[in-house]
């Protein structure tokens, strides 16, 4: 029998598509452009905006008689057994297969922002924590991981990770975010990329573009980003990640920037991510993100205009069911409403990234082998590790941390005992389990009050909530009031619940009115704090929250963003002292509450001055951290003068003065004085981590371009400009070590595509310091 071109692994990808789709009928094109949610639920609380009323009917078996290109999330709907699932999942798909003329079985999808939502799959720290550690190697590891628990039961493609840059913390994705910064969103969210990718799944990324940008810090509200913040801050974690992660596959934002929705944008969908950038993967809706261009931005009278409106922007797949890519869309093409060019376009892509899975192959085989195990004790040690890195001291005035082995603690707060405490609101049990409450959380999960009394077992622990997250009821108090007043030090646990639409206070439209401890929690720190007993501030978020009513008066304070199902132990780790704490804020810590939605990228007018009594100053800035031991920095960089296509190299030595081993992150920052277009006061261009024994010693060395002080004019070109520059080696966006001042010289040098993106840097390691 002669094998037909369309399965001959000896041809091109692109030789086999074009073959396959000669051959295939409108409906059979069609349906590699759709995926079906099985078993989603059509009514009460769902997991995707407007889920109920989103969600259309169909008849499975006849459906999948012209093939299907997408099955939405197997594993992340409902509970199910891994292996058990991974089996049903290979029936699936070999039914899909023996149903259509061709064999073609879906791409299997999957959430996986902090680890496989799946249950009994690892929950690894949220991206705010990722961004905290500022560990690109360690957060690559990571994506290794997930993506090969994703390929152990069927699944080729992940929705993840978010590039979002947080332009207003009270917007209640912040923690799927990794910052407010675009060079560490950007590079830390390219090593996820490259670690799920480097496992055969295809990386989705999140959301392109604008979304954090919502005006009012509501989910899905409008964008009214200018077009140079969309240039220089929006755009270059996405950039990065493609054309350093390896990205097969983009995700297109609910969001419409000035009037144009993302999902209807070929300026955006085509003209930059395709023709500009290069891209040649997938664009997939965010769940009924195609529907949404006729229900919720009513750009479209029709299902059919709205599937006509995606389609030529460049939207390949609609996600997460059948809407307006299925009947819809057939009679309108047929009725020569749609041509069919675009659905040509749309499933050679589609079927492309198929060929390159091997879905098309002749030997393709569904089946699961090995055993499978969602939450290995690798996986385990990972997120351990992960979570002890992303641990942020953010004060120690008095040396109370660590705390004393044997002394009396009063646990207290809403936080402390809670599992789910530790986790956002794409994890598993908080987004699917709640769902279910009679079964078991999958997996375990130590809380801080558990792993802190196993850290200090000679410690007298006792423990009261005092309240709830954000309920009103104060009953509480007067018990975590008596128990503080009997104990030596008070470790308040406070915090975020992760939910989603309302169902939480941080999580997918969980969005705050301002940056207030949610409900009576700063009433209780209030009431722990005038006991007189040291208090310890723990907090367990999802975003910043403001505690400059608190500054001066907590014996310490130490942040973790949602650090994951190990995150109890690490928080406590660092407690006691066994973790060394060495994360650095990935978001600004506010000073005040109210009215003033921050990042540090601030032009001269974003900074505090006389001509307002509103001071937006943080009180702990971007890139803060403290930690148990010092560092000193010594560097002999005085700066250069280079052209405006030259480079810089720029260094400093770190060496541990403590007695105990430790972490510093050396950032890079560039200060424009002068520009012809307003500048941030200050931005992050380069970082390195340095794990240093006591006395040791490395040097660090950042690589510095001329390309890295680009930015769009005011023509809308990327441009170099002479003139003077500073770069800034410091341990914060403020603390500021050393200065190098340059100046460029020669003409103004546009920029294209293949510009430098990243600061490259070498460490070399020194010599232990003798006596």
């Amino acid at each position: 029998m002669t094998t037909a071109p369309w399965r001959d692994p000896a041809l091109t990808a692109a030789a086999r598509v074009d073959d396959l789709l000669s051959r295939m009928t409108l409906e059979e094109k069609t349906a590699q452009l759709y995926g079906v949610w099985v078993g989603a639920s059509t009514d009460g609380d769902g997991v995707a905006p407007l889920q109920r009323e989103m969600t259309a009917e169909y008849d499975w078996d006849e459906l999948i008689t012209h093939g299907l290109g997408q099955l939405t999330r197997p594993f992340g709907t409902a509970p199910v057994d891994p292996a058990l699932g991974a089996q049903a999942l290979a029936r699936a798909q070999r039914r899909i297969a023996s149903s259509g003329r061709f064999g073609i079985p879906a791409l299997a999808h999957e959430e996986c922002l902090a680890g496989f939502t799946a249950w009994q799959a690892t929950a690894y720290p949220v991206p705010l924590a990722w961004g905290a550690a500022f560990d690109p190697p360690l957060v690559e590891e990571m994506g290794r991981h997930i993506g090969r628990d994703l390929r152990a039961v069927g699944v080729h493609q992940g929705l993840a990770p978010v590039l979002d840059v947080v332009r207003d913390p009270r917007w209640g994705r912040v923690e799927e975010t990794i910052g407010e910064d675009p060079y560490l969103v950007g590079t830390v969210g390219a090593a996820y990329v490259r670690g799920l990718e480097s496992a055969g799944v295809v990386a989705t990324l999140k959301h392109f573009a604008g979304y954090a940008s919502s005006a009012g810090a509501r989910n899905l509200a409008p964008v009214r980003a200018g077009v140079r913040e969309f240039a220089d801050v929006t755009l270059p974690p996405f950039e990065l990640a493609l054309r350093e992660g390896g990205a097969r596959s983009v995700m297109a934002a609910y969001t419409d920037t000035d009037g144009i929705p993302a999902s209807a944008d070929p300026g955006l969908l085509t003209e930059l991510l395709r023709e500009q950038w290069g891209f040649t993967g997938t664009v997939v809706a965010d769940y009924f993100g195609v529907g949404f261009l006729q229900t919720q931005h009513r750009v479209a009278g029709t299902e059919a205009e709205a599937a006509h409106a995606a389609l030529a922007a460049g939207l390949d797949v609609e996600l997460p069911t059948l809407k307006c890519y299925g009947k819809p869309l057939l009679e309108a093409v047929r009725a020569g409403e749609i041509a069919e060019e675009l659905i040509d376009r749309a499933a050679r892509r589609v079927l492309l990234q198929k060929c390159e899975l091997g879905l098309l192959d002749e030997d393709w085989d569904p089946e699961p082998t090995g055993r499978i195990d969602l939450d290995s004790t690798a996986n385990r040690a990972l997120a351990r590790r992960l979570a002890e890195r992303s641990v942020v001291l953010l004060d120690n005035p008095d040396g109370v941390l660590p705390l004393s082995p044997d002394t009396r603690i009063a646990v207290v707060g809403p936080r402390a005992a809670d599992a789910l405490a530790m986790l956002g609101c794409y994890s598993f049990p908080s987004h699917v389990l709640t769902h279910h409450p009679d079964i078991p959380m999958g997996i375990e999960i130590p809380t801080v009050l558990e792993a802190l009394r196993g850290e200090l077992p000679d410690a007298k622990v006792t423990f009261a909530e005092g309240c709830g997250v954000d309920t009103p009821d104060t009953g509480g108090f007067e018990e975590a009031v008596a128990r503080t007043a009997e104990a030596d030090v008070c470790v308040a646990v406070l915090g975020d619940r992760a939910g989603l639409f309302g169902r939480g206070t941080s999580g997918e439209g969980c969005d705050a009115t301002d940056l207030r401890l949610p409900g009576v929690q700063g009433e209780l720190l209030d009431a722990l704090v005038a006991t007189g007993v040291p208090v310890v501030l723990v907090l367990l978020t999802g975003r910043p929250y403001a505690l400059g009513r608190w500054h001066g008066r907590l014996a310490a304070s130490v942040q973790a963003f949602f650090p994951g199902e190990e995150g109890g132990p690490a928080v406590a780790g660092v407690l006691s002292g066994r973790v060394n704490p060495s994360g650095r804020l990935p978001v600004s810590v506010p000073q005040e509450p109210g009215g003033q939605p921050w990042t540090y990228l601030q032009p001269p007018l974003g900074l505090a001055g006389e001509v307002s009594n509103l001071d937006p100053t943080p009180l702990y800035p971007f890139g803060h951290g403290r930690s148990y031991t010092t560092f000193a920095w010594e560097s002999e960089a005085v700066g250069a003068e280079i052209t405006t296509d030259g480079s810089y190299d720029v260094s400093v030595a770190v060496r541990n003065t403590g007695d105990r081993a430790g972490a510093e992150v050396v950032q890079l920052y560039l200060h424009d004085p002068v520009a012809t277009v307003t500048r941030p006061d200050v931005r992050l261009i380069g970082y390195q981590r340095l794990e240093l024994a006591p006395g040791e010693a490395s040097r660090v060395t950042f690589r510095f371009h001329a390309d890295h002080s680009a930015f769009t004019d005011r023509t809308g070109r990327r441009v170099v400009e002479p003139g003077a520059l500073e770069l800034r080696l410091a341990a914060s966006s403020t603390d500021v070590r050393h200065t190098a001042r340059l100046t460029l010289t020669g003409p103004v040098r546009e920029l294209g595509t293949d510009r430098r993106l990243r600061c490259e840097t070498e460490v070399e390691p020194g010599a232990e310091e003798t006596a």
